[in-house]
């Protein structure tokens, strides 16, 4: 070993000793005659001392090995924000291991701010900050955590291909052209889901993994393009509650540890919200429930108004009441973020505390409108009221969670310090493609329908609701979950009503469909995503902080410099030819 020590090892009790150690040049102070250097490695820092001429060839970020004597630092240096804060070492040798020889792109030791694109394309040096070299840390020790407790309860870890075949998952594939098969590709999964299903019907009780997945999708703050990590799990012999048991436990077990936030609600399990009621009370199906703000719908008391903007609309509310009441020039700044996100306006009146009614459409309601609005709400004095409608159900319900959130956050009602995790259920097996007008799957095809094969036979597709689940923390969908269809017969008539005949369904998903015919156990599971659970912890507000080389918001590695162009070998190798604007 190079090093006797590592740079948080030195304590008090090691004065006197001749140490070796070795890292980078964290910072330099020449303090005239005597240099004092900031040595770290992964583990910390250790003052060094120079006190014989030093040499003007030092560099920070130099990686360096020190040879000397540990001794006490004065009393009035000591550093009390540092492991070894008390001590120093005085150098007599310092050999350097690998130099730096060219013009560092940003400092690490100040933690400055840098261009996102700057810190990617030198991800190796990013990593060496603090801050970030903290977070991959901590991911490396939430995904130890999370491996001792699913080991703990039964469940067994077992890898599935990443080289697998194409299938309907709802984002793009990425494909990898075969040299062995012309003309044909393999996809890298979008998710196991078929594997895991497989696993059940092969015998094994409980499943899970860490699993790489990858989908061609564009990046958001909350999603990194291209891959991401699941903690994907499948239970056989299990129903829905029997998933959110241990969904539970495992997430209040790692939120609990590696955070001193509350977890949100404290009682025995998380709520459960259902799909349609969810996109009516905060219009959204990630609701952030540390925000006491809903939403109520009035489209029935408006549905014959003589107010005409009101009239035949999907009508929303929002009702502030007591501290949260507002100034006239706050609800105005609102009503223009509301145009500026689409909408026709924002409406909205006040209520006095003899609970007279005031505002620019204060006029238009009679009394009687007034009292039904007044008991829908529960209110009836000192309240502001703002009113979103739009000819378009899903744009007034898309409208109005989005100022709900402005709301929240604008007038500091979202708590603080908490972690509200709820699940959202009941979701519809299918809706309608607006492009096609056709009847598609809206979550995962290969759940089971709420009622089974009479659902499937005797309601209209929008009123088949499925056996699917996701579980949201803070307004971030950590992960979406399905009661499996295993019953052959079922998965058929599921497909036949998506467009897919038996023959195209069979073909498609070939290995499920055959392990079918040979006694598949009811399974269930969920793949909570663990970058997302990461960023969470590390209150981080964006995914690329929780991943050590992520990808950029364009989808580009630009620290490897890819994705890049190959040789026209390589595309001969697996018979593609590249067209570009037409021209090959």
């Amino acid at each position: 070993m190079l090093r006797t020590h590592k740079c948080n090892e030195l304590r008090i009790e090691n004065v006197g000793q001749k140490v070796t150690l070795c890292g980078w040049i964290h910072n330099i102070r020449n303090h005239g005659g005597i240099v004092f250097l900031d040595l770290r490695d992964h583990y910390g820092i250790t003052q060094i001392v120079l006190e014989e001429e030093f040499d003007e060839s030092l560099r920070k970020e130099a990686c360096v090995l020190i040879k000397g004597s540990v001794r006490h630092r004065p009393l009035e240096a000591q550093n009390t924000h540092l492991d070894t804060g008390r001590i120093e070492v005085v150098a007599n040798q310092v050999k350097v291991l690998g130099d730096v020889t060219s013009q560092l792109p940003f400092e690490v030791w100040s933690e400055e701010n840098v261009s996102e694109e700057l810190r990617l394309q030198y991800r190796f040096l990013d990593l060496r900050r603090k801050r970030l070299h903290h977070n991959i840390i901590l991911r490396s020790n939430i995904i130890h955590d999370i491996r001792n407790r699913m080991r703990s309860l039964d469940f067994l870890e077992i890898q599935t291909p990443i080289l697998t075949g194409s299938s309907p998952e709802g984002a793009r594939d990425f494909l990898v052209p075969s040299r062995l098969h012309p003309g044909k590709f393999f996809a890298l999964p979008q998710a196991p889901q078929q594997f895991k299903q497989l696993l059940m019907v092969g015998g094994f009780d409980r499943y899970f993994q860490i699993a790489p997945c990858f989908r061609d999708e564009d990046a958001r703050s909350d999603r990194s393009p291209g891959e991401f990590y699941q903690l994907d799990m499948e239970m056989a012999f299990a129903s829905q509650e029997d998933v959110f048991e241990i969904t539970e436990t495992i997430l209040r077990g790692v939120f609990g540890e590696f955070s001193s936030h509350k977890i949100s609600p404290e009682s025995e399990s998380f709520p459960k919200i259902p799909y349609q009621e969810a996109l009516i009370r905060f219009g959204t199906d990630k609701p952030d429930l540390r925000n006491p703000l809903e939403i109520v719908d009035l489209s029935d008391i408006f549905c014959r108004s003589e107010f005409r903007v009101f009239s035949d609309k999907t009508v929303r509310a929002i009702a502030l009441e007591g501290e949260e009441i507002v100034t006239r020039s706050f609800l105005e700044k609102m009503r223009d973020i509301a145009l500026q996100n689409g909408a026709d306006g924002l409406a909205w009146v006040v209520i006095d505390e003899d609970g007279d009614w005031s505002g620019p459409i204060a006029k238009f309601f009679a009394n009687s409108t007034k009292r039904k609005v007044n008991e829908r709400l529960s209110i009836y004095r000192e309240a502001t009221i703002l009113f979103i409608a739009d000819s378009s159900e899903s744009r007034a319900t898309s409208l109005s969670g989005f100022i709900r959130t402005e709301l929240g956050h604008r007038l500091s009602l979202v708590e603080s310090k908490v972690f509200a995790f709820c699940w959202i259920v009941d979701f519809p097996m299918y809706e309608i493609d607006l492009e096609s007008n056709s009847i598609v799957f809206s979550h995962n095809p290969f759940s089971m329908p709420q009622g089974g094969m009479d659902a499937l036979k005797t309601l209209d597709p929008r009123d088949v609701l499925a056996f699917q689940y996701d579980i949201v923390c803070n307004g971030i969908e950590l992960s979406s979950g399905a009661v499996r269809n295993h019953d052959p017969e079922i998965m058929l008539e599921a497909f036949k009503i998506a467009g897919y005949s038996p023959k195209e369904m069979k073909k498609k998903f070939p290995a499920l469909y055959r392990a079918f015919q040979f006694g598949p156990p009811p399974h269930a599971g969920i793949a909570p995503g663990i970058d997302r659970i990461v960023m969470l912890l590390l209150d981080e507000p964006n995914i690329r902080e929780a991943i050590a080389f992520p990808m950029s918001s364009s989808g580009q590695d630009l620290l490897i410099n890819a994705p890049n162009e190959v040789e026209s070998r390589q595309l001969q190798d697996v018979y593609i030819r590249v067209v570009t604007n037409g021209v090959d």
